[in-house]
């Protein structure tokens, strides 16, 4: 049985999750021959590699990149997938085998998270059409900068929570974030900010956390936006006011996605977010600390193809 859409093309960080991803790909390998799969291993070896790898496998004419790992290599192989806000490659399709340290974005579409199970997903033709986010935004440097997102970007509270979980250590696993947002939340001092919705003004003022969603899971299990539709061309954003007391005591519900609607939460939706404030707020998405604002954060309709 051969993939409908040829080879596959298997993007492999082996060093993430403490090592997991390469001790599972052996298990991976022995289940696509199995299936009479066809594929190919493309290894990365710095930061930047997944990307670089995405790109080279659709231009090699791969037909179905399938980023083995977490979150972060999704979002890598996500912006190897695309250019100038398109796929490189019309009929090019994203999937994703679970196995490092832990992959929110999957939870969205009730892909398996066992890596033998998601062999399984790869061998038939079943598919979706995927909106991505696209963020404009400062790097670490002060120079613009853009990238894309599978599944949920932050500004605020969010993006310094992200910064410290990526210090701590790995055998937390998705526990990490937890962990991280219990450590920065004490000193944590919330700024003001402003934002703009396809050019209308809809909030000013003291804001905790500012999520921008386009699935509906993060942070190792939170389930943060309920109605997010990966499909439906518009992003979901909440501000989150405060006080910081609310992010830890509304936690519980989070998981559960029953957090919503509260009245300190501004709930709005739309393609295009205009962010900024009196102060920079740092900014993550997919996991991935990028930069801060001012930035802009607007929706791809469609531009990707994902294996369910």
């Amino acid at each position: 049985m051969t993939s409908p859409f040829g080879r596959l093309t298997l993007v492999v960080n082996p060093r993430a999750g403490r090592g997991t991803v390469g001790r599972k790909l052996p298990g991976i390998k022995e289940a696509l021959r199995g299936r009479g799969l066809e594929y190919e291993v493309r290894v990365t070896e710095g930061p930047g590699d997944a990307s670089r790898l995405a790109r080279g496998a659709v231009e090699s004419g791969s037909g179905l990149v399938v980023a083995v790992g977490g979150d972060g290599t999704v979002h890598q192989v996500v912006n190897g997938l695309l250019h100038d806000d398109a796929a490189l490659h019309p009929d090019t399709v994203l999937g994703v085998i679970s196995a490092g340290s832990g992959c929110d974005f999957i939870r969205t579409f009730d892909l398996p998270t066992e890596a033998i199970e998601a062999v399984d997903r790869l061998a038939g033709s079943q598919t979706r059409p995927l909106d991505v986010g696209k963020i404009s935004f400062l790097d670490r440097e002060g120079r613009p900068a853009v990238r894309y997102f599978a599944n949920i970007a932050e500004a605020g509270l969010g993006g310094s929570t992200a910064r410290r979980a990526a210090g701590l250590p790995a055998w937390l696993g998705p526990a990490r974030y937890f962990f991280a947002f219990c450590l920065v939340l004490p000193s944590y001092c919330p700024g003001s900010a402003c934002v703009e919705v396809d050019d209308e003004p809809v909030f000013e003022g003291r804001a905790v956390n500012v999520v921008l969603a386009n699935c509906r899971f993060f942070g190792g299990g939170m389930h943060i936006s309920p109605s997010s539709d990966p499909a439906d061309g518009v992003l979901d954003v909440q501000v989150y006011t405060g006080p910081k007391s609310d992010t830890f005591t509304t936690l519980p519900k989070v998981y559960k996605g029953r957090h919503l609607p509260h009245r300190n939460v501004v709930e709005l939706k739309g393609t295009v977010v205009h962010l900024h404030g009196e102060q920079p707020l740092e900014i993550e998405a997919d996991g991935e600390v990028l930069g801060t604002t001012p930035a802009t954060i607007e929706v791809l309709r469609r531009p990707l193809t994902l294996k369910v």
